[in-house]
């Protein structure tokens, strides 16, 4: 579970990368063969992927359409969401729709219009910002399902998903509750082409959250830049980056220099559930 947030960033235009890797993910899965297996979600075959983006564009769609705030309303949703279609033509339509309406929903809102959102950040400039980066993460899932070659990916959109996975999906900020202590030296993260580097301390949380219960979990304590302490670095392409930090396959090269012991600990930060 993210127990970190960050500022949106509005410097880059997320509804257009939305919009564009909506748009591919689109165009790959409407060629592939329904049953064909997702290899980062095995669970998943071809059609089970379309239908999760699908519902996760619908969801944050009826938030934005409806300006929901509230916790109650949100939970409310779930009685009005459709049942799934039967084949891949009537699966299509649905992805259509709801990516339509989520584009236009946020595209019609002020970036810091509130709404609800599971982050600190309440804007609808964060959740257009999420939800690029969902589309980008789900785009590559298709591409290695159907088993084509992957498109470019924006250097900075990949950057910039560097720092949203680093800081709000496995970072760490002081929460009443809860305590943390490294279990590692700082290890910085440099981007070869983004020109932008962050250092991370692995560390154990531990205490009681009060919307999660008792928790015991390892976490990042991220800043910008290159420590003059860091025990060790990875760097690569701002987009293999960001694929190797979501679980995805990288296409290039990722570098790993330096304490090897630091360098496991950051894996078993990545190793743990989001969620």
């Amino acid at each position: 579970m993210p127990l970190s947030s960050a500022p949106s960033t509005g410097a880059l235009p997320f509804l257009d990368h939305l919009r564009q890797e909506s748009a591919r993910f689109r165009e790959v899965l409407a060629e592939a063969p329904a049953g064909l297996r997702v290899p980062t979600c095995p669970d998943w075959d071809a059609d089970d992927l379309l239908w999760h983006l699908a519902g996760v564009q619908w969801f944050w769609g009826e938030i934005a359409e409806r300006r929901l705030t509230e916790p109650e309303q949100v939970d409310a949703l779930e009685a009005s969401r459709k049942e799934r279609p039967g084949d891949r033509a009537a699966l299509l339509a649905a992805f259509d729709r709801a990516s339509e309406r989520l584009h236009r929903s946020l595209s019609a809102l002020s970036p810091d219009t509130e709404l609800w959102m599971w982050a600190e950040d309440h804007s609808a400039a964060y959740i257009a910002r999420r939800q690029a980066h969902e589309a980008l993460v789900h785009r590559l899932d298709a591409e290695l399902t159907a088993g084509v070659d992957r498109a470019p990916v924006d250097c900075r959109l990949a950057a910039d998903g560097v720092d949203e996975v680093l800081r709000i999906m496995r970072g760490f900020e002081d929460e009443p509750g809860l305590t943390d202590h490294p279990v590692s030296g700082p290890v910085t993260i440099a981007t070869v082409d983004a020109m932008h580097a962050w250092t991370v301390v692995p560390v154990r949380v531990t205490g009681t959250h009060p919307d999660h219960g008792e928790l015991d979990l390892l976490r990042f304590r991220v800043s910008d830049g290159v420590a003059d302490d860091a025990t060790a670095q990875i760097s690569g392409h701002a987009a293999d980056l960001d694929a190797w930090l979501w679980n995805r396959p990288v296409t290039g090269e990722i570098t790993r220099d330096g304490d090897a012991e630091a360098l496991a600990r950051v894996d078993a930060v990545l190793a743990g559930s989001i969620d």
